[in-house]
């Protein structure tokens, strides 16, 4: 019996030693920032501008300004954890094709950025990306659209919470970061461990702006019923586009759909609100 008490009290104190692990470590497994940049636009025949963007703390955020020529409107995209901007440069193709100029920036800590991430942090630079686009390409709020991936699209509910854009699209996004990790690490207490948050379900429910929101039932990172519940919440008018393939690969096999899709909304949303 002493046996196996002792044996008892030491899988506990492993237990809470790796919680503690954890809880001191999460950063690590929130962001996976990359800090080579790979290919630029010039590389898919875009051109484009090199911006460094000052944020509200003393970072300063690198990103790339493509314009087009009397474009319908304006897309800052928000990426996902993990790289940095050059590993999203086929967006860039699909917006342009759209006629859509687009700002997209690195996250302090992430490609060519500086400092280090954190949720604050990129609440700070979605806030400075906004001004850059509103104070010196003098772009009209109702003519921006927030595009986010995964993490960015937290991110971007975020700013649309305390913005006015004209349209937020939400493309393979969580709930919050609690929700998913209480999913993915059933086993430990991360609701109470947890130090991120990241509540776009939260976010959507103060969002005045047209919502589309893009997810796939194969996505095996961020389950499809965070995106089924994101959409619920979401106010009218909204939109929803069934993705196909996995988490990373749904823009792939769905790129036809999303510019048809994706163009269609945004070009009645955006001059609706142009109009009004």
């Amino acid at each position: 019996m002493h046996m196996l008490l002792n044996s008892f009290i030491a899988l506990i104190a492993v237990y809470l030693a790796f919680v503690l692990l954890v809880y001191f470590n999460q950063s690590h497994l929130v962001y996976f920032p990359e800090k080579q940049i790979g290919n630029t636009p010039e590389a898919i025949g875009l051109g484009y501008t090199a911006v460094n963007i000052a944020t509200g703390d003393g970072e300063t955020l690198h990103g790339w300004w493509v314009p087009v020529g009397d474009a319908k409107g304006t897309v800052l995209f928000f990426h996902g954890n993990a790289g940095n901007i050059s590993h999203r440069i086929n967006y860039l193709t699909m917006f342009k094709r759209l006629g859509y100029n687009t700002l997209l920036f690195d996250y302090r800590g992430y490609g060519r950025s500086s400092g280090t991430p954190s949720e604050s942090g990129t609440y700070l630079d979605a806030q400075a990306a906004w001004r850059y686009l509103t104070e010196n390409e003098k772009i009209a709020p109702a003519q921006i659209v927030l595009f986010g991936e995964s993490l960015g699209g937290a991110v971007a509910a975020w700013l649309a919470a305390r913005e006015q854009p004209g349209l937020l699209v939400l493309a393979s996004t969580f709930t919050s970061v609690p929700d998913l990790a209480a999913e993915i690490y059933p086993f430990l207490p991360v609701r109470w461990i947890s130090r991120f948050d990241y509540n776009t379900l939260e976010s959507l429910q103060s969002i005045t702006c047209p919502v589309f929101i893009a997810h796939s039932p194969h996505d095996e990172i961020i389950p499809y019923r965070h995106g089924q519940r994101l959409f619920q919440t979401a106010p009218e008018p909204k939109q929803f586009l069934l993705l196909e393939g996995t988490h990373n690969t749904g823009f792939i096999f769905m790129q036809p759909a999303w510019k048809r899709t994706l163009g269609a909304f945004m070009d009645r949303h955006l001059a609706t609100r142009k109009s009004a």
